[in-house]
């Protein structure tokens, strides 16, 4: 997928113009040279934020407990004092 880019100036010059491009792929807005906005399709915007899990869910990790994970032993030699100057 290619993302267009537009000025703000030519948005506000055929934004039905942009729109139409919006449906193909995301298009992106700049306003003295930087993106400023991303205009998507209805589509797009819902297939985005469309998801049926929440944070916690995703941070629980159910596949997680396949994961062996063994952190080293800190044996302090790498502890150093922090000087202040």
């Amino acid at each position: 997928m290619t993302i267009q880019t537009v000025s703000s100036r030519v948005f506000n010059q055929d934004p039905t113009a942009v729109k139409r491009a919006a449906l193909l792929s995301p298009v992106q807005i700049t306003e003295r040279g930087k993106v400023s906005h991303v205009l998507v399709s209805i589509e797009q915007y819902q297939k985005l934020t469309d998801s049926s899990e929440n944070i916690v869910d995703l941070l629980a990790m159910p596949m997680g407990s396949n994961i062996d994970f063994e952190p080293p032993k800190c044996n302090g030699s790498s502890i150093k004092p922090v000087e202040f100057g």
